[in-house]
């Protein structure tokens, strides 16, 4: 890990920066009651900021992962199978104990801070047909306009094979200025990142105002309720990793779980310190290889595969979406449901370099589906806990994609493809690009 903090400056990590917000909040919440409202628009603006910023981002990540990623040959059909069914196992857990234990009930008439927001949503249903219809874009400039996700990835990825294919048909008539292209996607990606970067930095602030608010207009009843949502989102990540890729290992891999896990263990830890699951990269690649995965299965399952396996992100999202859904009022039906499936699975594949990945393609996702957003202000108080288990989750991801598809392939296996994909072994914990949690 490489630590960006300039030096003879006392590094002050975001999460503590939160802790220290929400202190502040409840503070002046007490004191100030419900004088403290009007601080809950610093938590709506910030939200703005990170919807505006995150839709190009989004699709700038495709595009480029499209462009850079090459891979041919069985190791792609294993790698995506596997990716596949585990993201979707980990979403059907997500939606299956938010459906259950309904935690976000806990929050009905208190989660829906602003009046106004609340009467707008009052007896509401998500129109099925209407998202599906919304999912082909008019015209090119409302999906961006909008904020409709689906509508995005689409556009990104007719796009980015389209930019495949006259780059192969430039390079067979021996012509290379398609060079340019590519670096200026990756550069608009990387200017993308900056730029959230910096909103994000904002989260703090924006936590202040909306625990104030909360506070001075309904007490404590708001962080009881939180307490739900916290303890249903770190017992679904519990679950996927404690039955699911323990599965893999019994009964697929035959792997003892003893051995695993003691390899695992510096991974999980680092995971869990740094809140970033491409920081942990280089452990995670040494843990690999200290269980004798090959290194082209560690590169295709941990590097190239983590623009699709983002199990933590993923089941994250289906019980934060029903959450949201419930404190709002709103019973979504099972097709509805699947349409909001559908978008968490699309959305976490494209923003693994996306700074605060889970909360950012959150809130795509239920502006997508059409539900409402003013609730995530105060989701934004408790994240920083349950993103250290989404970051945990996915460094287990990746170790157990790379480990199926080596399981797989055969140690004597020769006729796999090359892999063409960066694989920085040494990413900067510092940067933006370091980040998905």
């Amino acid at each position: 890990m490489v630590d960006a903090t300039p030096r003879g400056r006392l590094r002050f990590p975001l999460y503590l920066q939160i802790l220290a917000a929400m202190a502040l909040g409840l503070l002046v919440g007490s004191v100030a009651g419900k004088q403290a409202s009007g601080l809950g628009e610093l938590g709506r603006i910030v939200v703005q900021l990170i919807k505006a910023a995150a839709t190009p981002l989004l699709f700038l990540a495709i595009v480029n992962a499209i462009l850079k990623t090459e891979i041919q040959g069985r190791s792609a059909g294993r790698m995506f199978f596997w990716a596949f069914l585990n993201a979707a196992i980990a979403l059907s857990i997500g939606l299956l104990i938010s459906n259950v234990i309904t935690p976000g009930h806990s929050l009905v008439g208190i989660g829906r801070i602003d009046a106004k927001a609340a009467a707008a949503y009052a007896d509401k249903e998500i129109d099925l047909l209407a998202t599906l219809e919304r999912f082909v874009p008019t015209s090119l400039v409302t999906p961006f306009a909008e904020n409709l996700v689906l509508s995005i990835i689409l556009i990104a990825v007719l796009l980015g094979f389209g930019l495949r294919r006259a780059r192969a048909e430039q390079r067979a008539a021996g012509i290379h200025a398609f060079k340019a292209v590519e670096e200026a996607a990756e550069t608009m990606l990387r200017v993308m990142e900056i730029v959230l970067g910096w909103i994000i930095r904002l989260i703090p602030l924006a936590v202040f105002g909306v625990v104030a608010k909360a506070i001075g207009e309904h007490g404590w009843a708001p962080l009881q309720g939180l307490a739900a949502y916290v303890a249903v989102g770190l017992g679904g990540l519990a679950l996927h990793i404690l039955i699911t890729y323990q599965a893999w290992l019994v009964f697929v891999v035959r792997m003892p779980l003893r051995t695993f896990w003691r390899e695992a263990r510096e991974p999980v830890i680092t995971a869990a310190g740094v809140n970033s699951s491409l920081a942990t990269l280089p452990v995670t690649l040494r843990a690999l290889d200290r269980l004798g995965v090959s290194r082209s299965s560690s590169a295709l399952g941990a590097c190239v595969g983590t623009n699709f396996n983002n199990d933590g992100i993923i089941l994250y999202e289906g019980m934060a979406v029903l959450f949201v859904a419930q404190a709002s009022g709103l019973d979504l039906s099972l097709g509805q449901q699947l349409v909001a499936a559908a978008a968490c699975m699309v959305a976490a594949m494209g923003v693994a370099g996306v700074p605060e990945a889970g909360f950012v393609s959150l809130a795509l996702v239920l502006n997508t589906v059409g539900l409402p957003i003013e609730l995530l202000p105060l989701l934004l108080t408790v994240d920083w806990i349950i993103a250290r288990a989404r970051s945990v989750a996915n460094v287990l991801s990746d170790m157990m994609l790379s480990i199926l598809i080596d399981h797989h392939r055969g140690a004597a296996s020769t006729d796999d493809p090359q892999v063409d994909a960066r694989c920085d072994p040494a990413p900067d914990a510092g940067s933006s690009r370091s980040t998905r949690s």
